[in-house]
């Protein structure tokens, strides 16, 4: 049996993927709308873990006079995004299933699942783990001349960063085990190929994290444990590696 694909014309494709990109900017249209009921307090539990970590007396600032309004605006965009994450996914997963064949279709509904848990999952840790330890680590340069005050629309900016850096880095085992499932990487490969991928670890971490060794290392560290998962995943779920030929057997001859 072929995939539906090739009996699918390129502009129905088109169409297809017209309708299910509406489909997704409705979705997160309407989280954002819901989320922007909510903004004062969403805001109020986004900073939790730079207030916690604060001096008495010390708060955030904004130094323009619309920046407080765009900022709640963007924090609203934001939650409405991370509502709208198994909707896009979803979405995503349903466009590329007429490429696939039947028994790799009834995949998918597990792959959606999982997909929003390791995006959330990735989010949490950044917030609960990453956050309280980084933001630690910056404001113990402060000293009794140098006090910090970090503005509203830098500290959106940098904490909408890392929770998104953080929900798609943490999809490493599904994308592997997938590939793997695919027949397009296997177990071994994965094994032989560690210590590059331990390098691309690191460097997608420094990329991603701001320029500071603790940062990286917490990117890098929950990285490289997922990608052990990963090689789990590939050896349970992965496409098996086909037989050899076993030939004619020894101390047989071909008879007329």
């Amino acid at each position: 049996m072929t995939p539906d694909e090739d009996k699918i014309p390129f502009t129905a494709h088109l169409e297809e993927l017209r309708r299910r990109l509406i489909i997704c900017f409705s979705a997160v249209g309407v989280g954002f709308v819901l989320s922007y009921g909510f903004k004062e307090r969403l805001f109020q539990i986004l900073v939790h873990p730079l207030t916690q970590v604060m001096r008495e007396g010390d708060t955030l600032i904004f130094t323009g006079l619309p920046e407080a309004f765009f900022t709640y605006l963007k924090v609203a965009f934001l939650a409405g995004l991370m509502l709208a994450a198994p909707v896009i996914l979803y979405q995503f997963w349903m466009f590329v299933a007429p490429g696939l064949y039947e028994k790799e279709k009834r995949l998918l509904l597990p792959i959606v699942f999982l997909s929003s848990f390791f995006f959330i999952g990735g989010a949490l840790f950044g917030y609960f783990v990453v956050f309280p330890y980084g933001f630690q680590f910056f404001l113990g340069f402060a000293t009794e001349h140098i006090r910090p005050m970090p503005a509203m629309k830098e500290y959106l900016g940098f904490a909408a960063k890392m929770l998104l850096a953080f929900g798609v880095v943490f999809e490493l085992p599904l994308v592997l085990t997938c590939m793997a499932r695919l027949g397009l990487v296997s177990v071994d490969f994965l094994k032989r190929n560690r210590k590059y991928a331990i390098l691309l670890i690191f460097t997608v971490a420094a990329i991603l994290t701001p320029p500071d060794v603790v940062s990286q290392f917490m990117m890098a560290v929950p990285l490289m444990v997922l990608y052990e998962v990963s090689i789990v995943g590939a050896r349970v779920f992965g496409k098996p590696a086909p037989e050899p030929d076993a030939g004619p057997q020894a101390g047989t001859e071909d008879r007329p």
